[in-house]
């Protein structure tokens, strides 16, 4: 195992490490800055993304940073099940036993919620797989006829095929009450260096087993995806520790990366 070659703790570059760990970089900053408006006076908000850019990193720091005592958060990313299948996944978060009918499911949701002291925030991760009815029905959560007042906020996730699924007619209505919109970037060159060197400094590592060259041409083959920078580095030092080699450098990388070509 290269973590003993390197002197490591632990993995630098697993796929959900610890949320201490999560570099708040400015794509971040501005995210969570739009989410503080959000959970003060939104209903509805979109966060989108390529895969592996970090939305489901932006919801777990989302998730960390709301008061308790305040938000009720459930966290749903089984999406790609029919509508009353979805609704049970809410029911059943909330503590309920689901009823039969979505009728009752609907009912049950609201009554439920309406009893909780706090304010309850449905967090939809790969929301780019839900269905269209599915949609609608959300909609019809947040805006309950005249039972304006139902203390319920919706936060959806996901790929930008989610923005595509938005431009349909029929889910015109859930588009208007979106409050907040953030579509998360890649990171930047500089942003990769620093996002490596953090990693490798939390499992213990010196930011100097990588040379500079080495993590920006990471950074250019992975085109700033953490989840391809992960991958990528990850592969750097298994290749690099099966040849007793200390520091990885651009070669390195450029050897590492044939691993990469399907056959």
């Amino acid at each position: 195992m290269f973590f003993t070659h390197f002197n490591m703790n632990t993995h630098p570059f697993a796929e959900n490490p610890p949320i201490d760990w999560l570099l708040t970089d400015s794509r971040f900053e501005q995210a969570l800055a739009r989410m503080k408006f959000f959970l003060e006076q939104g209903r509805l908000a979109l966060i989108t993304g390529q895969t592996g850019v970090g939305k489901s990193s932006l919801l777990r720091l989302v998730r960390q940073n709301m008061p308790q005592n305040r938000f009720t958060p459930l966290y749903l990313h089984l999406t790609s099940v029919k509508s009353g299948a979805f609704l049970r996944l809410i029911v059943t978060e909330l503590g309920e036993a689901p009823r039969f009918g979505k009728d009752r499911l609907f009912l049950q949701i609201v009554d439920r919620i309406k009893k909780n002291d706090t304010e309850t925030i449905i967090i939809i991760d790969e929301a780019h797989l839900i269905s269209v009815e599915t949609l609608i029905d959300l909609r019809l959560l947040i805006s309950t006829g005249i039972d304006a007042d139902l203390p319920l906020k919706i936060i959806l996730s996901g790929q930008e095929t989610l923005t595509v699924q938005l431009k349909r007619a029929s889910l015109a209505d859930l588009v208007n009450r979106i409050n907040v919109r953030y579509h998360i970037k890649s990171l930047t060159r500089d942003q990769t260096i620093a996002y490596i060197d953090h990693r490798l400094k939390c499992a213990g590592a010196t930011d100097r087993l990588m040379t500079s060259d080495a993590k920006a041409l990471i950074h250019d083959y992975a085109g700033g995806v953490p989840r391809s920078i992960n991958n990528i580095a990850t592969a750097c030092l298994i290749h690099a520790a099966s040849q007793n080699i200390t520091a990885i450098n651009e070669s390195i990388v450029n050897d590492t990366m044939a691993e990469f070509k399907l056959p």
